[in-house]
């Protein structure tokens, strides 16, 4: 079970924090990698660290907010590997955002990467695989802002929620093509994004009074998860959001 040999997975993002632990679980399960990104120091330093997991790996500079770039990934990776099995729509960033004071042109670049994007990449390689036949594995990184209020967030919150619909949606949409359709939540997650929150001692005293796990999540936490969602053994599981956060959304 579980063995993605043979299997080309694409992650967005997938250079750093989550996307890089997404990417490190399917390249320990035999999976060809390829990291759309649009660091490439990034993405190189990414791809020595898989390839020193014994993966085969592409990097792609892509930004998801452009069609034409995502195209063009697609072209690049399917050349090098052949087709695309899976893909990891994990690309994506947070702001702050007051919802009585974000700009719209704010709230407008936020969404372009994280709702836009998002949809820009499932569609697209949605084609491809209902083109080459044989089904695929979608798989979108949320959050779990999207179930709460987030009133410094508003527009990460938004789009995070907005992605959760559009991950049914393609699940409906192409479950007839043996593709499956899924999201993940990250909770609370060292990353270095997170790192100016997880690094204070206020903010860890009160979020480990409501965090049952009582530790932040690793990378490491989403690589099971992963190899789950990319293999045939999660072939009648679609439609879903998968929280993955110590218990905080519970409790």
């Amino acid at each position: 079970m579980f063995d993605l040999s043979e299997r080309t997975i694409v992650v967005t993002g997938g250079n750093g924090g989550i996307g890089l632990g997404l990417a490190r679980g399917v390249a320990r399960a035999g999976a060809r990698v390829a990291v759309w990104a649009r660091n490439e120091d990034k993405n190189q330093s990414a791809q020595e660290e898989l390839e020193a997991l014994g993966a085969s790996v592409l990097t792609v500079r892509c930004d998801i907010s452009q069609e034409d770039d995502i195209l063009a990934a697609i072209d690049a990776t399917t050349a090098h590997f052949g087709r695309i099995d899976a893909c990891f729509a994990n690309a994506g960033y947070g702001a702050p955002g007051d919802p009585l004071k974000i700009s719209l042109e704010a709230w407008r670049e936020l969404l372009s990467v994280n709702l836009d994007g998002t949809f820009l990449t499932l569609r697209c390689i949605a084609n491809h695989m209902i083109e080459h036949g044989g089904g695929g594995k979608l798989i979108a990184v949320s959050s779990m802002v999207a179930h709460f209020g987030s009133p410094m967030q508003a527009h990460y919150a938004a789009s995070k929620a907005a992605v959760g619909s559009l991950v049914k949606t393609f699940a409906v949409r192409l479950a007839r093509h043996g593709i499956q359709v899924n999201s993940i939540e990250p909770g609370w997650v060292h990353t270095d994004a997170t790192a100016p929150m997880s690094s204070s001692e206020a903010m860890n005293k009160i979020l480990m009074k409501r965090l049952p796990a009582r530790r932040w999540g690793e990378p490491s936490d989403f690589e099971g998860i992963a190899v789950y969602l990319a293999s045939d053994e999660s072939a009648y599981h679609t439609g879903d959001a998968i929280l993955i956060d110590g218990g905080y959304s519970v409790f």
